[in-house]
């Protein structure tokens, strides 16, 4: 079986305005869980309202390039997931 590392990057939840920044608000998985496409990885708040982003495919959680109450806009990398190739 072989693996790579793949940069999640943050969605635009805020309809294309990157002026825009979100909030992390919290993570509800750590480092090392198994994530399926879809499970949630995280949670952030706009000025607007507050979004779940989902993983974008199956994987593990290996590094979190953001934490709680940092400031990020659409296009950051916020996580790095292991999968399998």
């Amino acid at each position: 079986m072989m693996t790579a590392f793949v940069e999640v990057l943050l969605p635009d939840v805020g309809g294309g305005d990157k002026a825009d920044a979100a909030v992390v608000s919290f993570w509800p998985v750590a480092v090392g869980a198994t994530l399926r496409a879809g499970d949630d990885l995280l949670e952030i708040v706009t000025d607007k309202a507050s979004f779940v982003v989902p993983c974008p495919q199956a994987g593990v959680l290996r590094e979190k390039r953001v934490e709680e109450d940092d400031r990020v806009r659409a296009g950051d990398v916020i996580a790095v997931i292991e999968v399998e190739i």
